[in-house]
């Protein structure tokens, strides 16, 4: 989380040209399904926090690895991990720098990159593309985000209440 994300970014772009990937949309999606610093850190400190109890108990009980990671570990860390997939969601979608950089076909562009061209082009004299259609621009681009939003805002709340004891 130190390290500025401009350290990595001429590295990150050989890497992705010698994959074959410039000028393609994998580099923008690829790169999130790795997991940023912060989310590693935010899942590593939410498991300190569950009790070691838990893992006890259902191991007196009987139960494996792989059934204590399942039934037990991986319903409490639910709700982590539905921020985490918010948060990268976000990240990705608001993401301005990547398509610059790995992309160069006007057809690839997301809808960021169509946003900011649209507001450049109505601010150029001459042009009646109005601040209307730039809002309603604007709405279509949050409309994801709001509705992910409502879906996953149970999960907000159990992240910060759940602990997997009482007393």
């Amino acid at each position: 989380m130190m390290i500025p994300a401009q350290v990595t970014m001429i590295p990150q772009f050989l890497i992705m040209q010698k994959l074959g990937w410039y000028n393609t949309l994998k580099p923008l999606w690829v790169m999130s399904f790795f997991g940023s610093a912060f989310s590693i850190f935010l899942l590593r400190q939410f498991l300190k926090g569950i009790p070691r109890d838990l893992e006890d108990a259902a191991r007196l009980d009987g139960c494996g690895f792989l059934r204590i990671y399942w039934h037990i570990m991986l319903p409490l860390v639910r709700p982590t991990l539905v921020v985490i997939a918010i948060f990268t969601f976000l990240a990705t979608w608001n993401d301005f720098m990547g398509p610059l950089i790995y992309l160069s076909d006007q057809r690839l562009y997301p809808l960021s990159f169509g946003l900011y061209a649209f507001q450049i082009q109505s601010l150029q004299p001459g042009t009646s593309a109005g601040i209307g259609m730039l809002m309603a621009g604007s709405l279509l681009m949050m409309l994801p985000v709001i509705a992910i939003f409502f879906f996953a805002q149970r999960y907000f709340l159990q992240g910060v209440t759940l602990t997997g004891m009482k007393g």
